[in-house]
């Protein structure tokens, strides 16, 4: 499986005309993708580890438990691929088992982040029988590459781990599922993580930590403008906001203007004028319920297999079937 990266200065271009449209936007806006350079995947491995942020763990716990028993109702696997591939570490427990079979297994991970690439590489390399694939490419290219080529052998099981799920609106999110199920046949399936409505004090700690490492996360999109759109913000005169939407089911992360100010950007050719109080939505990470996830799988054509829930942290993994 081949998949298309683009150019350099494609993605640069993509980058400018984004930040340009958001920024110029009414109600300011910043694609969540773009906090994952090389320091925003550090940071985000670091904030996996703060006690206030649980879902890592709980996942964890549920991929050590239960990691073997997620991929039994495959009776052969030719490719495990992941969405958004992260450390490598959590896919490492799902591809254990299959491995045990003595069957070689073809691991393939999708991510626009080449650290977190480097991350998964490292982390999956060592596996017998395992050949791994780092693509670096977004999610819609990378499902684009595996709609249009079926392994030759077995199934193909597609990962979205973590929360990541999280991260799209339910129009994006059922979009997004719609292609993920084109890129299933018979027989396939999908993993699906994802972070359920808990208590708002929790869900507002676990993104605005005492520590300041989820604010460090947030203001790096800013830092990220300034060294590759050669902007001026200032990092100091932004302060991180996370706030909870009861009603759509969502933490909300923002950049809230600490005072009256212009930054300017030339490489996305904007100046981009904030009042004192005015906000970047940066990220918005919708919660679910056991149920509602069910659902979407429904809607998107696939058969809710099993769901394995974490009640102590609010996460669940399911799997999905395509038939």
């Amino acid at each position: 499986m081949k998949i298309p990266t683009g150019l350099m200065d494609g993605e640069l271009r993509t980058f400018a005309a984004d930040v340009r449209a958001g920024l110029g936007a009414k109600r300011k806006v910043l694609p969540a993708k773009y906090f994952y350079d090389a320091l925003g995947s550090q940071l985000f491995e670091a904030i996996c580890q703060l006690p206030w942020y649980p879902i890592t763990r709980a996942e964890t716990r549920l991929l050590e438990r239960s990691g073997a028993a997620m991929v039994a109702p495959f009776p052969a696997v030719a490719e495990l691929v992941e969405l958004g591939s992260g450390s490598g570490e959590k896919l490492a427990r799902l591809a254990r088992p299959l491995l045990a079979r003595g069957a070689p297994l073809d691991i393939h991970l999708v991510d626009i982040s080449e650290k977190a690439l480097d991350l998964g590489r490292a982390a999956l390399g060592s596996l017998a029988g395992a050949r791994v694939v780092g693509h670096r490419a977004s999610y819609e290219a990378g499902l684009a590459a595996l709609a249009a080529e079926r392994p030759s052998r077995g199934a193909r099981v597609v990962c979205f781990l973590g929360s990541n799920i999280g991260n799209f609106d339910p129009p994006a999110a059922a979009t997004l599922l719609d292609a993920i199920r084109a890129a299933l046949g018979p027989g396939d399936g999908l993993l699906l993580g994802a972070d359920l409505i808990r208590a708002e004090a929790a869900l507002l700690l676990a993104y605005d930590d005492p520590l300041g490492v989820t604010a460090a996360f947030n203001k790096n999109v800013l830092q990220r403008i300034n060294a590759e759109l050669g902007g001026d913000f200032d990092l100091d005169a932004f302060a991180h906001r996370a706030t909870w939407d009861a009603g759509a089911a969502r933490v909300e992360m923002h950049l809230v203007s600490r005072r009256r100010q212009v930054a300017r950007i030339p490489v996305a050719a904007i100046d981009a004028a904030f009042e004192e109080g005015e906000t970047i939505w940066t990220e918005s990470s919708y919660k679910h319920s056991p149920e509602g996830l069910a659902a979407m799988g429904r809607r998107a054509g696939l058969r809710c297999e099993q769901q394995w829930v974490d009640e102590e942290s609010g996460f669940a993994t399911t799997l999905f079937m395509a038939d």
